[in-house]
């Protein structure tokens, strides 16, 4: 299993694509410079009115089948 974090700071403007059905991917760049194409509904328990943002653990498997996504702050 591979971990790598993320800082994420997508504003609700720009998930309301996500909402109006015009994307459904989120492009985030990690920290040490792996680019994620994350399927923008494991995002959707983090939202708030604010939007997203926060630092975040992404795991996945060897296959990169995403396993866990977790806030850290």
């Amino acid at each position: 299993m591979t971990c790598v974090l993320l800082d994420i700071s997508l504003p609700a403007d720009r998930l309301q694509a996500v909402y109006r059905g015009q994307a459904n991917r989120v492009l985030v760049t990690s920290r040490d410079g792996r680019r994620i194409n994350l399927p923008a509904h494991h995002l959707r328990r983090f939202m708030t009115h604010s939007g997203v943002h926060g630092t975040f653990e992404l795991e996945f498997d060897d296959t990169g089948r995403l396993l866990a996504l977790r806030r850290l702050a």
